[in-house]
């Protein structure tokens, strides 16, 4: 079947009364006639040729004697119709529920390609909300806002613009998605404190060697690690949830593009589900260019820093100035000096724009 054919749906329907009009007339009967034979009264016949009685499989029966057709076949034309009246009101339903595609980021999501690359066209606006609707699993847009809108009273914010839900909530339901095709163990804190461990042995690696390696150490002990594309306006750097109260995830966007943001977000992100586990119905939203004053995004803050540099060697980290002296210091504590530069920029000792940026690496998801 081509695509055209396999993609027909067209905005009429014909129910079996059409069918039975078409026998009707090889008969050279009218709906008199038919109804006597059937045992129907007239009006019933009436209704019943217009849709607007279902036919049973009683009626069925009846037609496979009186016409010669089975009732298979008169059950299966009743069910396509009954299916389609039922899609064109839905149809309709989708057009009312327009106003919500103002909502969310329409225009990213057809660019990740989790709905239909369609025009944002009036015709296509019931087409983009029935996508958005599969998308996300829900029914219609009321329950989109008891399960997603709702979620933002969960959020454990960075910063005050991270209030974008739908941009939000997207970038939330494609790392959810990608969740579920993933198989893991049981969540172990002791094998994930170790995971953690090795982890950092991996910041000097290639970063599409390192995500392979990060992913596996995670799974093995229980969490799920992913890598979703930021969706703009959602301001989000990463995640840490636990999806049903028992599977942590950490979900990076590399908001900011650098192995620096990455390395410190993951850390911070491990933090929360190693500190903060009592907290499993809380979503940290993080964005690592912005310092919080919450308890719990200072202690994830304070425990990324010591695991990637220890506080013995602060003394050492804020005397580096020199390209040469921040790659020896790196080779000594064994991680990438774009991690010491980005440091050192958040400790204000060089200026963002330095030349050292030369030291980092740049990622893409």
């Amino acid at each position: 079947m081509n695509s055209a054919a396999k993609d027909f749906a067209p905005d009429w329907v014909s129910p079996p009364g059409d069918t039975i009009l078409d026998l009707m007339e090889e008969r050279d009967w009218n709906q008199v006639e038919l109804a006597s034979r059937l045992g129907f009264s007239t009006k019933h016949l009436n209704r019943l040729v217009k849709g607007k009685v279902a036919l049973t499989y009683d009626a069925a029966l009846k037609l496979e004697r009186v016409l010669g057709v089975p009732a298979d076949f008169w059950m299966r034309r009743e069910s396509k119709y009954r299916q389609h009246v039922a899609r064109l009101e839905e149809s309709e339903k989708f057009l009312m529920w327009a106003d919500w595609l103002d909502e969310l980021p329409v225009k990213e999501l057809r660019r990740v390609g989790v709905i239909e690359d369609l025009r944002f066209t009036k015709g296509n606006k019931s087409k983009l909300v029935e996508s958005l609707l599969h998308f996300f699993g829900v029914a219609s847009p009321d329950e989109w806002r008891e399960c997603y809108g709702s979620m933002s009273a969960r959020f454990r914010r960075t910063q005050e613009n991270q209030s974008n839900n739908g941009a939000i909530s997207s970038w939330l339901r494609l790392g959810e998605i990608a969740a579920e095709n993933m198989e893991t163990k049981k969540y172990n804190k002791k094998a994930f404190e170790a995971a953690v461990d090795r982890v950092r042995e991996l910041t000097v690696l290639p970063f599409e060697e390192a995500r392979t390696k990060i992913a596996r150490l995670c799974l093995d002990a229980g969490v799920k690690f992913l890598l979703v594309d930021s969706i703009p306006g959602s301001h989000v750097s990463g995640v840490a949830r636990w999806l049903n109260g028992h599977s942590p995830i950490i979900q990076l966007s590399l908001y900011g593009k650098s192995n620096d943001k990455f390395w410190f977000t993951f850390f911070h992100e491990a933090a929360h589900i190693l500190l903060h586990s009592d907290e499993k119905k809380s979503i940290f939203l993080d964005d690592v260019d912005f310092d919080s004053d919450e308890k719990m995004e200072k202690e994830a803050n304070s425990w990324a820093a010591e695991i990637l540099i220890p506080e013995e060697y602060r003394f050492e980290l804020l005397s580096l100035r020199a390209e040469a002296e921040i790659v020896e210091f790196s080779k000594k504590v064994n991680i990438h000096p774009g991690i010491v530069v980005g440091r050192l920029q958040h400790e204000k000792q060089i200026k963002y724009s330095s030349p050292l940026n030369k030291l980092k690496e740049s990622l893409e998801v």
